[in-house]
């Protein structure tokens, strides 16, 4: 079954280029929308339309330099990327709104 990767400021440079389709999920522990769509963004992994995009979490506290990166603004945060390139970033309270990101996403490739 797939899995969320976990990421870090170390390690997220390397992982956008390595993949050609990246979701990040920006997170704080004590953010309840945050909790509320964990649900939601893991049947994303499970749906085959969305089968080409790595899908990752970072905590918004623990890593400075990726939250400076995108502006976070507040968790639930999402940034996706395109072959290394940030696409889109913003604040989500819905799983509808995460749906509209991922297919923004692959229709910006061309898929």
């Amino acid at each position: 079954m797939p899995l969320i990767d976990e990421v870090t400021d170390k390690d997220l440079r390397m992982l956008v280029y390595k993949h050609d389709f990246v979701m990040v999920k920006f997170i704080d522990d004590d953010c309840p929308v945050c909790k509320e769509l964990a649900p939601a963004y893991h049947d994303f992994i499970l749906d085959h339309t969305y089968k080409d995009v790595q899908f990752m979490r970072m905590n918004a506290v623990e890593n400075p330099v990726s939250r400076r990166q995108v502006s976070l603004t507040g968790t639930p945060f999402i940034a996706t990327y395109y072959k290394g390139r940030l696409q889109e970033c913003g604040l989500v309270t819905t799983a509808s709104q995460i749906k509209d990101m991922l297919d923004r996403l692959l229709l910006h490739s061309g898929n």
